[in-house]
């Protein structure tokens, strides 16, 4: 796995909202794949399988999948489009466990794992026929900043979709979710994978109701025009658990 040297510091605000992701994910990785299921109140898979059903490459392409993690989705990218696939991610800890879910998938001579953060990417402008993120932007200080550094590493006419937590837009629906995300989750977490699960679990709910509440849905998909997407799709999932966004970038 080729992983080169971090990328200049991206301000203060970039560190340490870095560092603070590192810390989380550091003890997880072992455990990640199975508790991802219990973060997503089990559809984490069926996120997964829509996100990756709007992505499309020519023969030989290569994806970009940012925010790798274990290399999960990685994994399925390969074996659905057969295509070269380049994960990044900021923890090593997780990269390492993605090195060995590659090496299982038989798939070590498509698939790169190499470290880095979604606001600089190691690569030049315009490298990749697609793009992919999972669970990203809570994590980054400038939404927008970001998804104008992984608009720049797509070629025009490529692909980028994402999938991340959702907070219900739904009245009805909302009152449940509180209850799961604050209450049954962390509790869920502590059962299933420990100390450092039960802190994830307390984390999530407040981190994406914090999060709508400054860059609602509307915002997200303008900002993503403003990164230079077009066709962009909005898909709601699971009563509002899960957001998968599409689009196509500009000048193909």
């Amino acid at each position: 796995m080729s992983r080169p040297a971090p990328p200049p510091a991206a301000g203060d605000a970039a560190d340490r909202n870095n560092r603070f992701a590192q810390r989380l994910f550091a003890p997880l990785p072992d455990r990640y794949d199975r508790l991802a299921e219990v973060l997503s109140m089990g559809q984490n898979g069926r996120w997964r399988r829509a996100m990756i059903s709007k992505v499309s490459v020519p023969g030989g392409g290569t994806i970009l999948d940012v925010a790798s993690g274990t290399a999960g989705v990685a994994i399925q990218l390969a074996g659905r489009n057969g295509a070269r696939v380049v994960g990044v991610d900021l923890t090593e800890q997780m990269l390492r466990r993605g090195v060995r879910n590659v090496t299982g998938a038989s798939l070590g001579e498509r698939i790169a794992l190499v470290a880095g953060r979604a606001e600089q990417l190691p690569f030049p402008d315009a490298t990749f026929d697609a793009l992919t993120f999972t669970y990203l932007l809570r994590y980054v200080p400038d939404p927008q900043a970001a998804l104008h550094e992984l608009a720049r590493v797509v070629r025009p006419g490529g692909t980028m979709a994402s999938l991340e937590f959702l907070r219900p837009p739904s009245p009805a629906v909302r009152p449940a979710w509180w209850l799961y995300t604050r209450l049954v989750l962390p509790l869920a977490g502590l059962a299933t994978g420990g100390p450092d699960w039960l802190a994830v679990g307390r984390f999530l709910g407040p981190s994406i109701s914090r999060h709508y509440d400054r860059y609602p849905v509307p915002w997200t998909v303008e900002a993503w025009r403003r990164a230079g997407f077009t066709g962009i799709g909005v898909r709601v999932m699971s009563l509002g658990g899960g957001l998968v966004m599409w689009g196509t970038r500009a000048g193909g």
